[in-house]
């Protein structure tokens, strides 16, 4: 079960006739759970997984059929193209629940993970060209540094870097458990005896990077508020600050955009606000949901409303 769903979905208002994306589809538990409030309505999904639709087509086949359903196997950045595509109206709501799926975390041969052995994969689509083995054996040692400090906030970042540099010099590294050593080696000892795995921020980061996925949510976040109609929602589940910090500021400017600007209130502003922030803060999973699934303890959920 996907985190947070329950407030998700309230948030979100379905409408029986209305048109929703679920941006992130997984293995279609918001969705499912937006088809069953739709009558009339209509629900987009999209994934860049082909796993992620073979397994929507098997689990959704009578909404398939009917045309309640539509999956489409696209990065959520081709949002505006997609819905183009489909000739969809104006949306009542969207849902992104970013991050990795389960089913993505628990294949090790995905290379998400660093406790088990598998190939430096990390792709969410793994038809695209570009892999975590492409940028730990080629990457520039100042390229890694920027990629360590800025998608995992490594404070160790140039230590990994050198470490990476040094170690792929002698072979080429091949494994996310042969990664994970030479981070945890190259992290100086006291930080290794706290807190959680020494390379969970370096693969936060990798993945990051092999999937582009900052730049992607903030154009994909563009295009779903320019699509939603005036009433709809769009709701947003992010696993770790920077995606938080992303979507808070984009849903911010959408509604003080010459706050966003930095004018002062004395000033004239031109902007008409685009958004109504429906969570002032980010709504966070319970102590039972948490326990029941340690997943979820760093979601973070954020809402707003078109205007």
């Amino acid at each position: 079960m996907p985190v947070l769903l329950q407030e998700t979905i309230e948030a979100l208002r379905i409408r029986p006739d209305g048109w929703y994306v679920d941006a992130t589809f997984g293995r279609g538990g918001h969705s499912g759970a937006i088809l069953a409030r739709l009558t009339s309505g209509r629900l987009i999904a999209l994934d860049r997984d082909p796993a992620a639709i073979r397994a929507g087509e098997a689990r959704f086949p009578e909404a398939l059929r009917a045309g309640t359903l539509r999956l489409v196997k696209a990065n959520f950045v081709d949002l505006g193209r997609v819905l183009e595509g489909l000739g969809a109206p104006a949306i009542d709501g969207i849902v992104f629940d970013l991050g990795v799926s389960s089913p993505q975390l628990d294949d090790p041969a995905r290379g998400f993970g660093y406790q088990v052995e598998a190939p430096l994969d990390m792709r969410m689509d793994p038809e695209q060209p570009l892999t975590a083995y492409a940028i730990v054996n080629g990457a520039d040692e100042a390229t890694l540094q920027r990629i360590l400090r800025d998608y995992g906030e490594e404070r160790f970042f140039r230590q990994i870097a050198r470490a990476i540099v040094r170690a792929r010099a002698k072979a080429p590294i091949r494994t996310t458990t042969e990664l994970a050593e030479i981070v945890k080696a190259a992290i100086p000892a006291p930080a290794r005896r706290t807190g959680p795995h020494p390379a969970r921020r370096t693969f936060q980061a990798l993945r990051i990077a092999v999937n582009d996925e900052l730049e992607a949510l903030r154009r994909a976040l563009r295009q779903a508020i320019d699509r939603l109609r005036p009433g709809g929602r769009i709701a947003v589940i992010s696993f770790h600050s920077l995606e938080d910090r992303l979507v808070k500021e984009t849903f911010r400017a959408g509604a003080d955009p010459c706050g966003a600007r930095g004018l002062p209130p004395e000033l004239p502003c031109g902007e008409t606000p685009m958004l109504r922030l429906v969570t002032r803060r980010p709504i966070v999973p319970g102590a039972a949901e948490v326990a029941a699934n340690p997943r979820a303890r760093s979601a973070r959920l954020r809402v707003a409303e078109r205007l």
